[in-house]
């Protein structure tokens, strides 16, 4: 269902509010880019500092300008299930195509806890949902058995983002849940060895910044193109790892600043990069061709 390359888009602000204008230009980009959705409203779009309402507003705006052209995969997750299931009705009436569920943040769950938590949400909604594994940000990971637990009682449960680092789980995932899970990367620089064991795409930071060329990765690989496939990794590869040199989405945020697609703004507690790290980014985009010297 969700295959291919998915970008997590950013939130662009403008006079402490959000930048409608911009977003849709952020938005037209990835459609021009080719890739197959995007993802609002997740870690990347500073969810955990926009209010309810700014919210399912960026859904809403994010599914309009999409047009039905991309599919929208709205961030509606939580570390409150009911907070969640709130925003997940939310996405699903303003007509988003799925949603992003991360693991509970902070109040660190049981797995007991997790499987009821994302199954409360699963039985809110027909929406198709797209759990979320990322133990560095949350302290916690869905462990292979709850995804088999949740996907027999929940068949709307149909894919996981994989942010774990750990190419072995993709195999086990693979193995434990068939062909039809959809397993997606939750790391640029890990798409390809991610692929090469079994999982069907990325939910892509990079592609905020280069959505044709990590569209072109991914088609290329799945088409069976492997040479194809390592020349973009290879050429693309320093940029993955510059736009994580401090926390995202900081650096793909002024990496969008410096092609003018957006303002560099952010709402505390997160802050403008560092100028050891922005000369390091500047130098990473020149190097890779999408800065002109």
């Amino acid at each position: 269902m969700f295959k291919g390359t998915y970008t997590a888009i950013v939130t662009p602000f403008k006079d402490g509010k959000i930048d409608e204008p911009s977003l849709e230009r952020v938005v037209r980009a990835q459609i021009k880019g080719g890739v197959d959705g995007i993802v609002p409203v997740g870690t990347t779009g500073e969810s955990p500092t926009v209010s309810f309402e700014e919210h399912i507003m960026l859904i809403e705006k994010c599914v309009e300008f999409a047009a039905e052209k991309i599919r929208v995969i709205a961030g509606t997750g939580g570390n409150s299930t009911d907070e969640a299931v709130y925003l997940t009705k939310a996405a699903e009436h303003a007509g988003a195509d799925g949603s992003l569920q991360v693991a509970p943040y902070y109040n660190k769950p049981t797995q007991e806890g997790l499987f009821q938590h994302f199954r409360a949400i699963a039985k809110t909604t027909k929406l198709p949902l797209l759990l979320y594994s990322i133990p560095g940000r949350c302290g916690i990971e869905i462990a292979i058995e709850t995804v088999e637990r949740l996907t027999k009682e929940c068949p709307n449960i149909v894919g996981i983002k994989e942010a774990g680092g750990n190419a072995d789980r993709v195999s086990q995932l693979r193995n434990s849940l068939g062909p039809k899970f959809d397993i997606l990367s939750g790391d640029d620089s890990l798409t390809l060895p991610f692929m090469a064991v079994g999982a069907d795409g990325v939910i892509s930071v990079a592609s905020n910044v280069i959505p044709k060329e990590v569209s072109q990765m991914v088609r290329a690989f799945s088409q069976g193109n492997l040479k194809g496939a390592q020349k973009l990794h290879a050429k693309y590869f320093p940029l993955f790892r510059a736009l994580f040199v401090e926390t995202n989405p900081v650096p793909v945020k002024a990496a969008l600043a410096m092609l003018g697609t957006i303002q560099e703004l952010y709402r505390l507690p997160l802050v403008p990069m560092h100028k050891k790290n922005r000369d390091l980014l500047e130098q990473t985009m020149r190097e890779c061709g999408i800065l002109q010297s």
